[in-house]
């Protein structure tokens, strides 16, 4: 109940715009605190089950990974100080800095074995555990077909990691910052289970440290005094708040009750840099990431690769991103976005240079060619996200898709449910995105491996598909490794089990006072690299 009314009053302060004094908990005396917009709730914090970036977003300013951020986002040293590989690029062998958990207990290699044990458990059904196929046997544990044990993950002393993997990866630095290779702390887990993340329980090896979690309203970190860097990251506290609409984010930034949000409503873009409104508060950056629709070849309709071929070209990305949108957005006519290292790109569909009214026309013919005509409508539903954006672009792919006959209909969700639905298959069109995890073609590609479970939202299994990229994860050759990735996208984009719409910018709002913040194509901002310029009037309660 009082959850609830919290949530309540919060609201009604913002719809009334009944008082300017911000509507957030006080700073206590002395300390530095900073106010995050951050778009949705998160399900979990639990490393080995999130999956959207906002619950990374909070994971990540509380846990540090054997290569973690640096404040552009780059690889550095984190709870690894030093690294070896052997010279056929298997085995690598990393040294672990003198660390310890927020409670004081050693962290050790064993806790990264036990996090990934733990990950590649059958039972713990984790949506990530594909991502992790690059260690030894990791998809044998989790297929059931091999015991813990034989993962190639082992602890040769509390202070020594070493990991063996099934093929060169020189990606895996970049993989290391990653979630799914944080090491959890095992005798946490042991003692509370599931229950590990609660406040009162949790414990992390980061900068901060879970002090409080009110579903709905708030989450709230506090500087960990036993990180081994705690003496350089400047904020006392943090607070996270779900903000799905960006509308009133917007406000609730200008009222100085956020000192930042992680997304803006791309038509205000432009407006919101005019020279009477706040120019210096928008952040837009290059990213590394797709919007797309998936096709949940499960369905009868969507099996016959005609109607997605036909659903994907009828599209008008060039609407939608340049004038809708209007906020960077490029038109895509690939999964993988320009600016992936060691990419050339060039996977195009064959009708991706054709004029719209050219692709529509084909695609009429298409959808006659698989049986549906005027008198037999091909009928679908797209589940999307009630985010800013896709409320925005949604009635234009309907549009679209009615202009070539098909009944449409639009079914908004928010965005955890509609997730949760497309890992149950729940679903005919999904609404998605993908943000890269790492600097690689494959983390894209890798998603509609007949392998990757619960993240190929629309089960594409194509064998040939498959054996392409596994003949690249085994092309030492950077240049003919990227020849047959290429090869391997454009196969998968003819049999177009996804449509990408276009590649996204980061957009981001952030108060200039605060220090710290930097542009970057990862749109990492971790929150110990962030400050304010008058730190010392604001401790001193200036």
């Amino acid at each position: 109940m009082r959850r609830a009314l919290a949530v309540f009053a919060l609201t009604v302060g913002l719809l009334c715009g009944c008082s300017d004094k911000p509507v957030r908990p006080t700073c206590p005396p002395g300390k530095l605190c900073l106010h995050v917009g951050n778009t949705a709730d998160p399900i979990s914090l639990d490393p080995n089950k999130i999956t959207s970036v906002q619950e990374d977003n909070i994971v990540s300013d509380m846990f540090v990974g054997l290569i973690t951020d640096d404040a552009e986002g780059k690889g550095m040293p984190g709870a690894a100080l030093s690294w070896t590989t052997s010279p056929d690029g298997l085995v690598w062998t990393f040294k672990l800095r003198d660390s310890v958990w927020s409670d004081g207990a050693p962290v050790t290699a064993g806790d990264f074995v036990y996090a990934m044990q733990r990950l590649q458990n059958p039972k713990s059904a984790s949506e990530y555990s594909y991502i992790a196929y690059v260690v030894k046997n990791a998809q044998a544990v989790n297929a059931g077909k091999a015991p813990p044990e034989a993962l190639g993950m082992k602890a040769l002393d509390p202070h020594t990691l070493q990991i063996t993997l099934e093929h060169p990866a020189p990606y895996l630095p970049q993989l290391l910052k990653h979630q799914t290779f944080y090491a959890i702390p095992e005798h946490v887990v042991r003692k509370w289970g599931d229950a590990w993340v609660q406040p009162g329980h949790f414990v992390s090896n980061g900068p901060f440290t879970l002090a409080s979690w009110d579903l709905g309203d708030r989450i709230r970190l506090v500087k960990n005094p036993r990180f081994y860097d705690a003496k350089n990251v400047c904020l006392d506290e943090v607070y996270y708040y779900p903000t799905i609409d960006a509308i009133s984010a917007e406000r609730r930034i200008r009222r100085g009750e956020l000192h930042a949000q992680d997304d803006i409503q791309s038509n205000r873009i432009a407006f919101l840099k005019q020279p009477d409104q706040i120019p210096a508060y928008v952040r837009t950056n290059t990213w590394l990431g797709v919007m797309y629709l998936a096709f949940n070849e499960n369905l009868p309709k969507f099996k016959d690769r005609r109607v997605r071929q036909a659903l994907t070209m009828a599209i008008d990305r060039e609407f939608i991103a340049r004038k809708l949108l209007r906020g960077g957005q490029v038109p895509a006519f690939t999964f993988v976005p320009p600016g992936i290292a060691n990419y050339p790109g060039g996977a195009e569909p064959y009708w991706a240079k054709w004029p719209l009214e050219q692709r529509q026309a084909q695609a009429r013919r298409l959808l006659a060619q698989a049986g549906y005509t005027a008198k037999r409508p091909l009928k679908v539903d797209i589940k999307h996200r009630n985010t800013a954006d896709p409320t925005l672009f949604m009635p234009a792919i309907q549009a679209d898709w009615r202009a070539v006959g098909v009944d449409v209909s639009l079914t908004q969700n928010e965005s955890q449910i509609a997730y949760a639905s497309y890992r149950t298959r729940d679903f005919e069109v999904a609404d998605a995105a993908w943000i890269a995890d790492f600097d690689d073609a494959i983390n894209f590609l890798a998603l509609h491996q007949s392998a990757t479970g619960q993240q190929n939202y629309g089960d594409y299994k194509n064998p040939a598909y498959d054996a392409l990229l596994a003949k690249a994860d085994n092309d030492p050759d950077i240049a003919s490794r990227a020849a047959v990735l290429v090869q391997a996208e454009h196969m998968m984009l003819e049999d177009a089990p996804v449509s990408p719409v276009y590649y996204y910018v980061s957009k981001n709002l952030v108060n200039p006072a605060v220090t710290g913040w930097i542009e970057n194509i990862a749109d990492h901002h971790r929150k110990r690299w962030v400050c304010f310029r008058d730190a010392d009037a604001r401790r001193r309660g200036g």
